[in-house]
């Protein structure tokens, strides 16, 4: 087989993939829906902004210990074999003896109601979202800035716990400091979830430019991970003029042409800036890597609510199916480990806050449909009616073990006014979860960039 055949294989392959990528519902499917809520929109909607405080409910984590009391015996791992074929049985009795008798759920609760919590209706969504704001002294001379940060699946707001302190904490070494907004994305955590079809990636964007000016912000910076920064790029495209500036630790490019071309690239590694070569898969570890990780991809995007059930109605296999996704995503490597090394990378409490995130409000089978909203033919073209090309001020930043590696000559295609690129030296896909510092500084640092080309204009 020579070069010629190898890329005819994976052009197959990687199409073969798309194609079950856009495979949804497409004659059911609305190019654009205004309202999301149920039934036909009011006609006076309550746009208030309300205070809410996360609240577990003795129903609640009484009804969760019962479930976690009776969970069925485990069916025995493999030998020897770890985590690859996903959570271990010996491993997953700890975490749920962990959430029955070590979590305590009045603390937690405190903890996630440290910082302002709101709620307000967007589109027919009641869309919650975290405000947290800079505690200055008058005339310090510093200036406010807002952020909009956008987490992604099986995530939530709780990974910006760690960095909303830095983030809205002063510094002498810069004349700025970020106002926090963290969005629960609908059908996630406390936000409603879309009673009608086709509220994607690209509709979400709307949303959280309405939810931003509902706050007072017409202008402001966007930061996002996973489908957060998926969100966002969207946002950025559609409407420049209102994102100042956008840093992303997962700014992905993935069109088939754009696939094809990491595909050569990673026959090709020569042609890649020396300092990104070894951040870059072989051919054999891409092409395994789309094929194995993009199960669940496929699953989700096609049959969320079938597949929604069991994960709804057992707290164990909420945990299995999601901290196997927190595992790898630290470290792919992770899973010929029989605990997924999970405590390397992260406390047990921020695991289970961001699993309460999910039981609490019920919101498993919602949070999945994002995949097939997002993944339809109609979709997909709904998102390049609205310009692919990102202009506006953008950051990238790469993280070791993040799912994909996007070589900078290809995100110059899609993110044309790029003016930071950084590769981190450790940490992986929830990156401001497992590296807190490392993922504020380089906000920071991509921010202050985009000001002073913003003065420079």
């Amino acid at each position: 087989m020579d070069i010629t055949d190898v890329i005819y294989v994976v052009i197959k392959a990687l199409l073969g993939i798309w194609s079950n990528f856009t495979s949804v519902n497409l004659p059911s499917m609305q190019l654009a829906n205004p309202y999301w809520g149920p039934g036909e929109p009011p006609i006076n909607p309550d746009l208030s902004i309300r205070p809410f405080k996360v609240h577990f409910s003795n129903e609640v984590v009484n009804d969760l210990k019962y479930r976690l009391n009776h969970t069925k015996k485990l069916q025995s791992t493999l030998e020897n074999a770890a985590s690859t074929y996903g959570i271990n049985s010996e491993f997953l009795p700890k975490v749920i003896e962990y959430w029955l008798h070590k979590y305590n759920f009045k603390e937690r609760e405190a903890h996630l109601n440290q910082y302002p919590q709101f709620i307000t209706n967007v589109q027919g969504l009641d869309i919650h979202y975290v405000h947290a704001k800079p505690q200055l002294p008058k005339d310090s001379g510093i200036e406010v800035l807002p952020l909009l940060i956008q987490h992604g699946w099986p995530g939530s707001v709780v990974e910006f716990y760690k960095v909303i302190p830095k983030l809205t904490a002063p510094s002498a070494e810069r004349n700025f400091v970020f106002e926090v907004i963290a969005p629960s994305l609908p059908g996630f955590g406390y936000s409603d979830a879309a009673a009608k079809i086709g509220l994607g990636a690209t509709e979400i964007a709307t949303v959280l430019k309405i939810l931003m000016g509902r706050i007072g912000h017409d202008k402001f910076y966007a930061q996002g991970g996973d489908w957060g920064g998926i969100v966002l790029a969207n946002l950025a495209s559609m409407y420049p003029e209102v994102v100042l500036g956008l840093h992303s630790n997962f700014c992905v490019l993935s069109s088939p042409s754009a696939l094809l071309k990491l595909a050569y690239y990673s026959l090709q590694p020569s042609l890649l800036l020396e300092y990104e070569r070894p951040y870059m898969p072989s051919f054999g570890q891409l092409l395994y890597q789309l094929v194995e990780r993009s199960a669940y991809y496929h699953e989700q995007a096609t049959r969320p609510d079938s597949f929604g059930v069991g994960l709804n109605d057992s707290p164990a296999g909420l945990a299995a199916y999601v901290l196997e996704k927190f595992s790898e995503a630290a470290n792919y490597d992770n899973r010929f480990s029989d605990d997924g090394n999970l405590s390397q990378h992260y406390a047990m409490d921020d695991l289970i806050d961001n699993l309460m995130y999910y039981w609490a409000p019920a919101k498993i089978t919602s949070s999945m449909r994002i995949y097939a909203e997002s993944s339809s033919l109609l979709s997909i073209m709904s998102s390049s009616l609205n310009a692919d090309l990102i202009t506006v001020p953008s950051a990238c930043t790469a993280f070791p073990h993040e799912i994909i590696f996007i070589p900078e000559v290809l995100l110059r295609t899609r993110y044309v006014n790029l003016v930071q690129r950084t590769l981190k030296p450790r940490g992986g896909h929830f990156a401001a979860l497992e590296e807190p510092q490392l993922f504020v500084d380089d906000v920071f640092a991509a921010v202050e960039k985009m000001r002073r080309r913003g003065a420079a204009e």
